[in-house]
Formats: C-alpha cells, sequence, structure tokens
C-alpha cells in the first residue's frame, strides 16, 4: 500500500538530467514495486494506491496487469495527475532523484472508509510505508490498514525527507505505526528517524524494544544486520557491478515477502533479499528488472566463497532514495 509513479530513465548514463536526449518509461514507486517483486517469485499480489485519470494512469493499470499484480485496489483521483519520477545515473553510487507529484499525489488521497478491511485482514503479509503516514488521508488510511492486518505486517521506514516538515513529525507517526508492525525494514538514515539510533545493532534492538519481531537494517556497501527474539543475523552484500541502485532495496522487500511466505529461516531470507536486490542494482529500471527465484539462486550460487567477485552492490537504496 502506498506509493506509485510512472519512472521516466534517462538511456544515456553519466549525463546530467538537462543534457539527457531519450527516456526510458517504467512503472515505479516503492511499495508498487515490492509487489511487482513478489509477483516474479510467484506470489499472488495486489497493491492498493491512487493515480491520475489520465494516459500515465491507464499506462500503470496496463503495467501491473502484465506484472499479474491485482489492480482492483487502485483508483483514480479527479484533478490530480499521475507522479512523475526523473533520475540521473551516476554509477556506483550516484542517482539523484526528483519527485513530480504537484500539487498533490493521488497516492496521498487513499481514504480509510475506501479500504476493503477483509480484503486486507485476509492478506498473509501487508506491507506499508513511512511516505504513507507523511499527509491526511493516506496517513489515517495506512494506520487503519495497519491495524485491521491480523497477520505479518512489515512497516517499509521509507524516509523521504522532502515529503515532511521535519523528522521529528515523522519520528512520532513511526512510533504510532510500529504498534502494529510485525517486521521493520529500513536503512541507517531511516532507523536514525523511526528509533533515534543509526548504529546497526543499536537501531534493531530499539526496533525490537518497539514491538517488533523481526528488524532488519540495511548497511549499503556493508550488507544487512538482521535481528528478531533468536538472535542476530549478519550478512554481507552480493557483488555485482552497479548500473542503477534505485530500486534494489525495492528488490530486496519482494524477496523479503517471499522468504517470509514460504516460512524460511532469517539468514536464508536475508541472502536471497539481498541478491535480488543486486540483480536490480546491476541493471538500469526498477519493476522491469525485477528477478524470478531462479535467477537469484543461480546469482548466489556464482557468488559463493569460491567465485570471482566485483564491488559490492549498493542494496539499500531504494527507488524512492535521492
Amino acid at each position: 500500500m502506498g506509493r506509485v509513479s510512472v519512472d521516466l530513465y534517462p538511456l544515456q548514463t553519466g549525463t546530467r538530467l538537462e543534457d539527457v536526449e531519450s527516456f526510458g518509461k517504467f512503472l515505479g514507486g516503492s511499495p508498487t514495486n515490492v509487489a511487482v517483486a513478489a509477483a516474479r517469485h510467484g506470489d499472488r499480489t495486489a497493491v492498493i494506491t491512487r493515480t491520475g485519470q489520465d494516459p500515465f494512469g491507464r499506462f500503470i493499470h496496463r503495467k501491473l496487469g502484465e506484472y499479474g499484480v491485482d489492480d482492483r485496489f487502485v483508483t483514480g483521483v479527479p484533478g490530480l495527475p499521475t507522479p512523475l519520477a526523473f533520475c540521473e545515473i551516476f554509477p556506483p553510487d550516484d542517482f539523484p532523484l526528483y519527485f513530480y507529484r504537484h500539487p498533490k499525489a493521488p497516492d496521498l488521497e487513499i481514504r480509510p472508509d475506501e479500504l476493503d478491511l477483509d480484503a486486507i485482514a485476509d492478506a498473509r503479509i501487508f506491507w506499508a510505508t513511512v511516505t504513507g503516514l507523511s499527509q491526511e488521508p493516506s496517513r489515517e488510511a495506512t494506520l487503519t490498514a495497519l491495524a485491521a492486518h491480523p497477520g505479518t505486517t512489515v512497516l517499509d521506514l521509507d524516509w523521504r525527507p522532502m515529503f515532511w516538515e521535519s523528522p521529528d513529525e515523522a519520528k512520532d507517526l513511526v512510533a504510532r505505526a510500529l504498534e502494529h508492525t510485525t517486521v521493520a525494514v529500513g536503512n541507517l538514515e531511516e532507523c536514525e528517524v523511526a528509533v533515534g539510533e543509526r548504529e546497526p545493532h543499536a537501531a534493531a534492538r530499539a526496533l525490537l524494544d518497539r514491538g517488533v519481531s523481526i528488524a532488519i537494517v540495511k548497511q549499503g556497501p556493508r550488507g544487512t544486520l538482521a535481528a528478531s527474539a533468536d538472535g542476530i543475523v549478519e550478512v554481507p552484500p552480493t557483488p555485482v557491478e552497479v548500473v542503477n541502485g534505485l530500486g534494489a532495496g525495492d528488490a530486496f522487500g519482494g524477496a523479503l515477502c517471499h522468504g517470509l511466505l514460504h516460512g524460511w529461516d532469517l539468514e536464508r531470507i536475508v541472502r536471497f533479499a539481498g541478491a535480488a536486490g543486486a540483480i536490480v542494482a546491476s541493471r538500469l529500471a526498477c519493476a522491469d528488472a525485477m528477478p524470478d527465484s531462479g535467477e537469484v539462486e543461480r546469482l548466489l550460487a556464482a557468488t559463493g566463497p569460491s567465485a570471482e567477485t566485483g564491488p559490492p552492490a549498493e542494496t539499500d537504496d531504494k527507488e524512492s532514495t535521492v
């Protein structure tokens, strides 16, 4: 549940946006990408979001259908345009992103009274984002949906400062959302906004203290730390040649959901999710780049202890990272 956009990515890498001559058009928006990523692993997914009633909105519906994501909960908002996102690509670790979500993004117009709470309750996993808490009515809708879900709820800590008045405002609302969260996942900056801790172990402990069952702290080139009541798992990054780090975190998220659905142990989940993120980091697009399970397993086999490896992938950058 949450953000959606049309991503317009330059087909010339290493070029400033004002000098780019051609773009590729892709489905985007972090939680939407997560739904696509999970669908690529064979899981049944749907996304709750809103678009403009325009050609870009029609493009989103078409692409969701092509990816096998149920779009029945994607509705149009009269008078608001479907958001666009442009990026610049400077591998291996500089990918500025420019949001066009004015005067207001339709996905922030998700209303509590329009939610299908029975469908939300029936889902085995419900995924929400902190960006969904940034404005009403999406804020109350997100909290309502989290509270209505009896199973595994994942909160993507998803801190985007341009959507908020202050970190303190976000921190208070994240605290409310964590009351209904099973799994929290975020990078170091996002953890600091959420619980006031940036050191990975301290951040994981603080999230567990808030009541989550699993805390996942992504550290970019240092890999991923995951903690639960059973202990701590630390997994190094999967090495790839980075093309575009945007979308890697969303691939991680879809793979995380897949592992949770299949009851894998935490270390296997994190290794699989990290490799999925690395694959997307080695490609241009986000949704279009999501791997299936076979691709992920092949990469894990090829980058085992005896494999020759390149530089590690930056897998903490979501589609929405600036």
